[in-house]
Parts: C-alpha cells; structure tokens; sequence
C-alpha cells in the first residue's frame, strides 16, 4: 500500500514540486493545505502517513501545526521542509516530534533521502 502523505505549504509552487517527488516515490497525496489550519484540519479527516510540513505560513505556522497534529496523533511523522535556515526554529520542530527536516532551496534526490527516512520511521 502507498504511504499516504499530506504536503503543506503556503506556496503552491512548493507543493507542486513536493507533489512531483512523492509521485516519483509512487506515494499518494491524500490533501494538501496552505496555513497550519487547513494543515491540522486535513490532519484530522485523513490521518495520513506521513505529513511534508513548511514552518513559515500565514495565520497558523508551521511550529503551533506541528504541535497541534501531535496532539492528535503522538505516533504523527511530520517531515518540516522549510526555508528558514534557522537552527533555533529547526531544533523546535524536532523537539515537538518532526522525525526529521530539509532546507530549502533543496535538491530533489536530498528531499527524496528524508522522505525515506520518514517512511521508514513511520514504519517503525
């Protein structure tokens, strides 16, 4: 079966791209959301596999998503594919549970390594 993947991003540019690689990995993108809102509504209705999670959004970000779908979920694997280059933000998502993350500008073979990370854990 496919891992089902959520891919949040306020850029559907971004998405389209995330979209691409995880159709490569034969994975199936059950929704994607905009803001930490739709995120963590999206979240709720589909319980996916694994979810793609910017940190930088407008009205929820990314951090306050991450806590919230782990509320829900403890067991939640969230892959934080960012921009933002900051250590602090980074370390944060991984404290809240990110199983790992990815910097942006990414190359796509980079993004393809830690999303089989993730799968693996959620296999774990």
């Amino acid at each position: 079966m496919a891992t089902q993947v959520l891919v949040v991003d306020d850029a559907a540019f971004m998405r389209h791209m995330i979209k691409q690689i995880l159709v490569e990995m034969d994975c199936e993108i059950v929704a994607e959301a905009g803001d930490g809102g739709e995120a963590v509504d999206a979240y709720q209705k589909h319980h996916p596999d694994l979810v793609t999670l910017d940190l930088v959004m407008p009205k929820m970000g990314g951090l306050e998503a991450l806590e919230q779908i782990r509320k829900i979920d403890p067991k939640a694997r969230v892959l934080v594919i960012s921009a933002i280059d900051q250590r602090s933000s980074l370390m944060q998502a991984v404290k809240l549970g990110a199983v790992d993350y990815v910097v942006k500008p990414f190359d796509r073979e980079g993004v393809k390594k830690a999303l089989n990370r993730a799968m693996v854990a959620t296999q774990a």
